[in-house]
């Protein structure tokens, strides 16, 4: 009997020549590093170079995350990723009423250019690639990652990374938005000029599948509604006059590796061949990098288990491998304590070591794309891709990702899919080893690492002592002038910089824009 894939299509228990009847290979899938880059992007691929192994870090302060950050270079990560806290992801600081109680609790806590300096103390800029995981107050951060570089004598076209910068998701799956859609995507657009001007290596978005997964999407779903996304940040960027040339290269994209491989590398492959399309047919890109669906990838969080933590290492081995069979240009690799508590350096190193063993113990690198011409996985690589498209046909039918976001329809399937695997979980038709099968009576104890509930009051000590030694009417200023720059049409990155140079607050830049841009209200509509 069939089982029932993801996505819907059922798994086939044989696949044979039939499977692909009538199926061009030069159509589908081209060469390795060629259009429609189902292959990869790269013509070597790993045979050349492994992955880029970027693993996610930070609490409490921006020391703590540095200590943590300096262990995971001598342990060999290729990249660094930022974890902020719920007050920075929200544009808060420290020491905001609303951000009581959450202070470098999921994330470090980064209120001001002083604390951006201490997260990259001893750390070249020019040298390490990093990543930071912020959307709605992208700009500000990036650009005190600038000024830091500048303060290391590191020129910004020097600085190489991504912002995540993806506010669409929020609205469908997150939640950390600030702004209404209109002025989030003029932000977007500016911050996409900004860098072809200042921070020409820099990695300006990355649309983010991932949280649509980890909130129940299916991985047809998760693709659909990424590749929504992005095409409404380059048509966003294109009526704002830029050549799509001009900043298509630098786009880049994130996705989750589920504990399904098969669906998962067909997944990867259908994604990179769609965007290539849209890109080629949609927009009329020429540069072949602005053909290419680079991707980071993160093992699923959601598949985590508090029951039995220990088995998650076998579950992040599985994940990383479909990432790395699918193609990913880098990967961060979930500790297998992430579901009871923030990683210790010990399951930190696990979850690296996990990655290193794939890369140098395995042959999964000897090879450009090892499926390629795998009846199961170029079937259901064709299966993913029409149910994907499906889905998309319907957001452009109602107007566009932002569209649809209003009529609340991806968050609307999103919950159906995340009911359905909650449903068969609990009935026990899908299986969760020690959740609803082989369980055990009784649980080893496991001491999980504690943030110190001291911190906020001592972020807040230091937004004390910064307010009390900067030049405060140099501040106003230049909140003054980036307030004025969002009513009209130029970039606001500029002012924007000036204010975080002077020492303003992510806090205080963020409230500048709020009080002329407004907050997002939710619809209840759906």
């Amino acid at each position: 009997m069939a089982r029932e894939s993801e996505s819907g299509p059922p798994i086939q228990p044989v696949y044979g020549p039939a499977d692909l009847a009538g199926w061009d290979p030069a159509e589908k899938l081209g060469e390795p590093g060629a259009y429609p880059y189902t292959r990869g992007v790269h013509p070597s691929m790993y045979t050349g170079r492994p992955w880029t192994m970027r693993q996610y870090a930070g609490f409490g302060t921006a020391t703590e995350s540095n200590a943590r950050y300096q262990q995971l270079i001598a342990d060999g990560t290729t990249g660094l990723s930022v974890a902020f806290d719920l007050p920075t992801q929200m544009g808060h600081d420290s020491d905001a009423p609303i951000a009581h109680g959450e202070v470098g609790k999921v994330g470090v806590a980064v209120d001001s250019v002083e604390d951006m300096r201490a997260l990259f103390g001893g750390i070249p800029l020019g040298t390490v690639s990093t990543s930071m995981t912020i959307n709605a107050p992208a700009a500000p951060l990036l650009l005190m990652y600038q000024l830091v570089g500048e303060e290391q004598g590191v020129g910004a076209g020097e600085l190489t990374g991504t912002i995540q910068n993806d506010v669409l998701k929020e609205y469908i799956a997150r939640g950390t938005y600030i702004f209404p859609p209109k002025p989030s995507l003029r932000l977007t657009a500016d911050i996409f000029k900004y860098c072809r001007a200042e921070i020409p290596r820099w990695n300006t978005i990355s649309i983010s599948g991932y949280h649509m997964a980890e909130a129940g999407a299916s991985p047809a779903q998760e693709i659909a509604f990424t590749l929504a996304d992005g095409i409404e940040y380059v048509r966003t960027a294109v009526a704002a006059g830029m050549d799509v040339d001009d900043f298509a290269p630098r786009l880049s994209f994130f996705f989750v590796a589920r504990t399904t491989i098969l669906e998962e590398v067909a997944k990867f492959r259908a994604a990179r061949r769609m965007w290539a399309r849209v890109m080629r047919d949609e927009f009329g890109a020429r540069n072949p990098r602005s053909l290419m669906l680079r991707f980071h990838t993160q093992t699923a969080g959601v598949q985590l288990t508090a029951q039995q933590p220990e088995v998650n290492l076998v579950r992040v081995a599985v994940q990383g491998l479909a990432a790395v069979l699918g193609g990913t240009q880098s990967l961060h690799t979930n500790s297998f304590d992430e579901a009871i508590a923030l990683p210790t350096d010990k399951s930190a190193r696990l979850a690296l070591r996990t990655q290193q063993v794939l890369a140098h113990e395995t042959d999964v690198t000897a090879t450009v794309d090892p499926f390629a011409g795998s009846y199961a996985v170029e079937r259901l690589t064709d299966e993913v891709e029409a149910a994907a498209l499906a889905l998309m046909r319907k957001v452009e039918e109602l107007g566009g990702a932002v569209a649809a976001i209003e009529h609340g329809f991806q968050k609307n399937e999103i919950e159906h899919s995340a009911y359905r695997i909650a449903r068969e979980t609990d009935s026990g038709e899908r299986v969760v080893v020690g959740v609803n099968r082989y369980r055990l009576d009784t649980e080893e104890p496991y001491e999980p690492l504690r943030v110190d509930p001291a911190i906020e009051a001592r972020q807040t000590q230091r937004l004390t002592d910064l307010r009390a030694t900067r030049h405060q009417p140099t501040v106003t200023t230049a909140l003054d002038a980036l307030k004025k720059t969002a009513e009209g049409e130029a970039n606001v990155l500029y002012p924007m910089k000036t204010a975080l140079r002077a020492r303003a607050t992510v806090g205080e830049v963020c409230d500048a824009l709020r009080a002329v841009w407004g907050v997002y209200e939710p619809s209840d509509i759906f």
